[in-house]
């Protein structure tokens, strides 16, 4: 019964991603472009950023340009790892 509907849920993931990609102008290979490092302390500072973008246009949550995969990557692992992400979802609940 879950079968179908984790086909077409993956099937719908896999069409939106299809259209996904990053704009030209967003990257940057110039000396001082934000990558891994920068990104790395983007993602951690995320909730910080987000909630002061709601009350200043000069604060952003995300560097444009960057260095592309590698800035990232590194506000993935931020978000995620640093931010606590992964930390929540892998506790173990006790009875």
């Amino acid at each position: 019964m879950a079968t179908p509907r984790l086909l077409a849920a993956l099937a719908l993931a896999l069409l939106v991603s299809a259209c996904a990609r990053q704009v030209d102008a967003g990257v940057s290979e110039a000396a001082g472009t934000p990558g891994f490092w920068w990104g790395l302390w983007h993602g951690f500072v995320f909730p910080f950023a987000w909630i002061g973008s709601l009350f200043s246009e000069e604060i952003a949550i995300y560097a444009v340009p960057n260095s592309g995969g590698w800035y990232d990557f590194g506000f993935f692992l931020g978000i995620t790892v640093l931010g606590g992400g992964s930390v929540f979802g892998s506790r173990s609940r006790r009875d």
